[in-house]
Parts: structure tokens; sequence; C-alpha cells
């Protein structure tokens, strides 16, 4: 029997992965890493998203008769193959099997580029 890992994000946070910076500008200076460091706004696709906003009293019980239900949620905005602009100083750096992601909560993304489907 083998068991296998599922990263599970919780709540409304999204997990990224960060697009690195540019290294170089555009007149071909090379920039130090304390300069991309220094950058108050990242980019990055969305790899996944947590379930959302819980709703106040879903699921919440205090009769012990009751069945408790599952809560429900109030989805985010972010899709997986979103690409996101959001506030660096928010986000939490992680590594998973070997690769470096961000966990972002939703308030910190800024904007969302969606691609379109077209025939």
């Amino acid at each position: 029997m083998s068991t296998g890992k599922t990263l599970l994000i919780v709540g409304p946070r999204v997990l990224i992965s960060p697009e690195v910076g540019e290294e170089r500008t555009s007149a071909g200076l090379y920039l130090p890493p304390t300069v991309r460091e220094k950058e108050e706004v990242q980019e990055g696709l969305v790899i996944k998203t947590g379930p959302g906003y819980i709703l106040p009293e879903s699921g919440q019980s205090d009769e012990p008769w009751m069945e408790r239900r599952e809560p429900a949620y109030l989805p985010l905005e972010a899709r997986e193959g979103d690409y996101a602009i959001f506030l660096k100083k928010d986000a939490v750096e992680i590594e998973y099997d070997g690769k470096k992601y961000l966990i972002v909560p939703h308030s910190a993304i800024l904007a969302l580029v969606r691609p379109e489907l077209r025939e």
C-alpha cells in the first residue's frame, strides 16, 4: 500500500508558482538580487485555490440532536490557470516536492489575467 500526498490549500488562500523577476534591465544592465527583492508587486501562475470564505453559521449548530453539515463557502475569484498580480509582502514562501511556491491570501491579489479560449 502506498500513500500519496496531496497539498490542500485552506480557506481564502491561493497557491502560486512565482515568476522569476528579470535579471537585466532593458538597457542590458544586470540587476542584483537585492533590487528584485525590494519590488512590492509580484506575478505568478495560480496552481491551486482554497475553498473560499466560510459562510457564517454554515454547518454549525449548538443543538446536540441536529445533524452537523459540511460548511458552505463563498468561492474565490481566482481559478487554477489564472495569472495573478499580487502584493509580495503578504505572500508566504514554501517548498513542496522540491519546488518553491507562494501561498497568498486572496485579499492580496490585485489583478488576475485569465486566458480566453477562442475558436
